[in-house]
């Protein structure tokens, strides 16, 4: 994220983010009027860093650093469902979890199950000697506050620490998808999602990937595989970008090829994009109190941009 309570230059750039997408809300156009935005409640979500619509559609989310080893589930008018608790990484004893910055679902250990994983794969100053994946059992029944049982890998980059809040799980590869932030080119990173817990696995760079724009505005914040590995979504502070994929080519095939923009209406500070079950829509949230939840029309792609 780019809250920043670490130095007074992190924080000058924070401004200078949320004034400008601001300013630029105000002169947006209203050509995207197929969008339905709802008031985000409750106070304990008010840093959404990332989401999951499950097929109950119920949106899993969760808050950026500064949270402890917790996630939550709400229905679609921001009404808070669920508490979620897990036993994070033990030595970080006070909050547990560093920073969580992206959530994803797929395939795990057992057939015909679904998964949650949690990315803790913040590293603002890009020196963490590793990352963390969460990966828990997809609850049935949910309580106004529940206990998860949780598996975790570490993870290391080929090429030194990355600052990283896009995880992606990849149900045809059945892999997990890392892209990192900050670069002009980011990079693209794998790793089976085939773990134990507990297990240390350095990553396998699968390749780079250039978008338009300059400077804190490509900034890559977010991204999501559909269910059935078809569409892929990376969003940046001011754009959506949409892949089709052919066949069972990699990732990062699909990736190198121009993507499309998807509508997307400017967010105070978006952080948060995830498909809904069907591939049909996507939803997107901002950080900050009373952000509102949008779901937008996947719109019918013409087959020559996806070439």
């Amino acid at each position: 994220m780019m809250r920043l309570y670490k130095s007074s230059l992190v924080t000058l750039a924070h401004a200078k983010i949320v004034l400008s997408i601001f300013l630029l809300i105000i002169f947006c156009s209203d050509a995207f009027a197929q969008n339905t935005g709802f008031k985000v409640i409750p106070k304990e979500i008010s840093e959404i860093s990332g989401l999951y619509v499950a097929n109950s559609n119920l949106i899993y989310v969760h808050n950026d650093s500064g949270d402890t080893s917790r996630f939550f589930a709400m229905d679609a008018k921001g009404n808070l469902i669920s508490t979620i608790y897990f036993k994070g990484d033990v030595s970080n004893k006070h909050l547990g979890v560093t920073d969580c910055e992206d959530i994803a679902a797929g395939p795990g250990p057992v057939k015909n199950q679904n998964y949650i994983y949690l990315g803790d794969i913040g590293d603002n100053s890009s020196n963490r000697p590793y990352i963390t994946v969460y990966r828990f059992l997809e609850p049935g029944k949910l309580s106004n506050k529940r206990q998860i049982k949780s598996e975790a890998v570490h993870l290391k980059y080929p090429n030194g620490a990355q600052d990283a809040e896009t995880l992606m799980i990849d149900p045809i590869s059945k892999e997990l998808i890392i892209v990192s932030k900050r670069q002009d080119t980011v990079g693209m990173f794998s790793a089976s999602i085939a773990f134990k817990d507990g297990d240390t696995i350095t990553m396998k760079k699968e390749g780079n990937l250039f978008l338009p724009g300059k400077g804190m505005w490509k900034y890559v914040v977010s991204g999501d595989i559909s269910r059935d590995g078809r569409q892929i979504i990376l969003k940046t502070y001011t754009n959506v970008y949409y892949w089709l994929r052919n066949g069972r080519e990699s990732i990062s095939q699909t990736l190198h090829r121009p993507p499309t923009k998807l509508p997307y209406i400017l967010e105070p500070q978006g952080e948060a994009v995830g498909f809904t079950p069907d591939g049909k829509f996507y939803y997107s949230i901002s950080e900050g109190k009373n952000a509102a939840i949008y779901r937008y029309n996947i719109p019918v792609i013409p087959a020559k941009t996806l070439k």
